[in-house]
Parts: C-alpha cells; sequence; structure tokens
C-alpha cells in the first residue's frame, strides 16, 4: 500500500511538468479544410447486436457524400493498443479510456469518426460524452439479447453460457440500456436501410459548415 501511495505521488509530481502544446492550425481550419465539422458517432449495444455492420453501412454513405471518416472497432482495438487488457471492469474501463483520447486525436483533425463498442455502463458513456464534449453523438442499437445470441458468429453467448468466458456482457457482467441516446436503434423493426438513414438524417446537420 506505502509503495503504491508513493509511485502515485511520484506519478502527479511528473504530470506537473506536463505542459498542452498547442499549434497554429486548429481543428477549426482542418474541418474548413474538410469541409465539414468533426464528430464522434458512438455505438453503443450489446455484442450481436449490429454495430459493426450499421457503422460500417453509414460510413460507406458518408463516404459517398464526400465526408472524411474513420471507424475505431472494439476487436480491432484489443488486437493493437490495448492488447495487455482484460474483460475485467477496470480493464474495461481502461480500454474506454484509451479509447476516448484516440478519439479526441481523431476528431481534432476534423473526420467524423465512428466508434464501435459495446459501452456497457453510463458512467462510462458519461466520461466519454464530458470529453468529447458536442462531437459525441450516442447511437444505441438496440437488440434483444436473444436475438444477438442467435447471430452468434464468433460463438461468443455459448462460451459465456458455459462459463468458458467471464464478464461477459449480458451474460455475467451488466448492460446499462443508455438513458438518453441521440439516435435510437430498434433493429427489430427497423431495416438495416431505415436505420442507416435515420442515423444519416441526424449525422448531416451536426457536421454541416454554415457559411
Amino acid at each position: 500500500m506505502r509503495f503504491e501511495a508513493s509511485k502515485k505521488n511520484i506519478l502527479m509530481e511528473e504530470k506537473l511538468h506536463i505542459v498542452e502544446q498547442l499549434y497554429k492550425i486548429t481543428r477549426v481550419d482542418r474541418e474548413l479544410a474538410n469541409g465539414h465539422k468533426a464528430a464522434c458517432v458512438w455505438f453503443t449495444g450489446l455484442s450481436g447486436s449490429g454495430k459493426s455492420t450499421i457503422a460500417n453501412l453509414v460510413e460507406e454513405e458518408l463516404y459517398h457524400l464526400g465526408v472524411r471518416t474513420y471507424t475505431l472497432d472494439g476487436d480491432n482495438i484489443r488486437r493493437g493498443l490495448n492488447i495487455g487488457l482484460s474483460f475485467t471492469d477496470e480493464d474495461r474501463s481502461e480500454n474506454l479510456r484509451r479509447i476516448g483520447e484516440v478519439a479526441k486525436l481523431m476528431c481534432d483533425t476534423g473526420l467524423v469518426l465512428l466508434a464501435t463498442f459495446i459501452t456497457p455502463l453510463e458512467r462510462q458513456r458519461r466520461s466519454l460524452r464530458e470529453a468529447l464534449g458536442e462531437m459525441f453523438i450516442e447511437v444505441f442499437v438496440d437488440t434483444p439479447i436473444e436475438i444477438c445470441e442467435q447471430r452468434d458468429v464468433k460463438g461468443l453467448y455459448k462460451k459465456a453460457r458455459t462459463g468458458e468466458i467471464s464478464n461477459f456482457t449480458g451474460i455475467s457482467s451488466p448492460f446499462e440500456p443508455p438513458v438518453c441516446p441521440e439516435i435510437y436503434i430498434n433493429t427489430t423493426n427497423q431495416t438495416l436501410k431505415q436505420s442507416v438513414n435515420l442515423i444519416l438524417e441526424n449525422i448531416m446537420p451536426k457536421i454541416k459548415l454554415v457559411n
């Protein structure tokens, strides 16, 4: 305990010497060059809910509209940047904290970022919203767990049910449905096309540059 406290004090002292470096070219300049505002479209929902599928289609549409985009995917991030993190509550929060910092940097380039992460807890989503401010657009892809399990192309739910995977959202770890997402997608009564169109209808006015 004494060692941990000492380590924490050292880290706090080191942070005092870190000063933000400001540059002449700002996000506003990059947005003007891109022809649209930056945004972080954050897709949240259970594993297998359709987050990645919908985000992929939205990005295709935005790309054809001339919008500069990039997609951050949960599995891809864990294969590299966050490869050392587990699925405990603590590591999941750290995973999302790091992703939030990456999202801020990418939005600073003026991009429209699409992020597909389960993000199970309200406090995690609140932290992301606070970090990204008005650029944060939450999309709740609401799919019943029964349908997610039927899709289960990775076999994750089956492994979670048999105890091979621990801390699995919806089975052995909680998922708190978003209270007030900017965009609500109900996959049981909306087609993929309807879902994509609804998201685009909400995004485009927010990224439009006003002369």
